[in-house]
């Protein structure tokens, strides 16, 4: 083979190895310029927290919320609501956490379809609430549910045995009648609860003691009925949460809004699993324990 040859190949292949590199480069540019748009990297946002479901305990949910306290571009936090309520601890839990973040940026909620009991707990952490004319909430009030089964059990000759250190030891349960004393403890129980609750809404919406007696009698009410009972402050949705805002703190309509996410969501990859199948790679379960407060007809 000629010198010219081995030259010229020389020189092709020198070609072929840098435009090689060049699209590697551009391609790898190109997924970093969509990555950034898409995670919002160092540009001011409105964060977007959706509490969807039942709500129970939750520590991934919390250091996300902790998270945010310190993201410098997150201006303000929108939590969308869709929940019946859950446990009055995994809605105490959020409650707490947004208060912390509402200290130092403006979080307003808006409750979807439903925002009751422990939805209702996650609402008034926000200092703005929003509701659709027909949206569910309130349902403000603390729940215990169990079954008694002794009867059943005395019919089919079933006789259970319980060794237990004092006589309110595992009570209620279903395998016993329940007594004066046990329906006295559980009363003495959910009154404290209760109060904790009717407490925190008169405290956080401003109500007075006629309006909060209306309020918190356990009833379920529409957004129109919500707002002239002061439970909520605006009939809308995202769109009317980003007008107040920007008429209370000047946070412009074209500040992107970034969807929050935590635990296995906050995979890029689980959450594209989500997209394409849905709940079909999914099978997690939910503990329902402790005192509930959530609206279930």
């Amino acid at each position: 083979m000629d010198p010219d040859t081995i030259l010229d190949r020389r020189r092709l292949k020198r070609r072929l190895v840098f435009w090689r590199v060049f699209s590697a480069a551009t391609v790898a540019a190109l997924i970093a310029v969509s990555i950034g748009k898409f995670v919002g990297l160092s540009e001011n946002y409105v964060a977007r927290l959706s509490i969807v479901g039942f709500i129970a305990e939750d520590v991934e949910r919390s250091k996300a919320i902790e998270k945010l306290i310190s993201e410098d571009d997150a201006a303000a936090v929108i939590v969308r609501i869709n929940s019946p309520g859950g446990t009055t601890t995994g809605s105490e839990q959020i409650y707490h956490g947004l208060r912390r973040l509402a200290e130092l940026k403006p979080v307003v909620a808006v409750i979807g379809t439903i925002g009751a009991s422990g939805g209702y707990i996650v609402a008034i952490a926000a200092d703005h609430i929003v509701a659709r004319e027909t949206s569910l909430t309130g349902s403000i009030g603390i729940l215990f549910q169990t079954a008694e089964i002794s009867g059943l059990m005395e019919k089919i000759g079933i006789k259970p045995f319980t060794v237990k250190s004092g006589t309110l030891k595992g009570q209620p349960s279903p395998f016993e009648p329940v007594t004066d004393e046990v329906r006295n403890s559980l009363a003495i129980l959910l009154a404290d609860s209760f109060d904790w609750f009717s407490n925190l809404v008169q405290q956080r919406r401003n109500l007075d003691e006629l309006t909060l007696e209306a309020a918190t009698d356990g009833r379920i009410f529409s957004g129109r009925q919500a707002v002239k009972l002061k439970l909520i402050d605006a009939i809308g949705g995202e769109r009317t949460a980003r007008k107040w805002l920007k008429e209370k703190h000047g946070i412009d309509y074209d500040i992107p809004t970034r969807e929050i996410f935590w635990g296995e969501k906050s995979d890029l990859i689980a959450r594209m699993l989500d997209i394409i199948g849905g709940k079909l790679f999914k099978n997690k379960g939910v503990a329902i324990d402790g005192l509930l407060s959530v609206w279930r007809p």
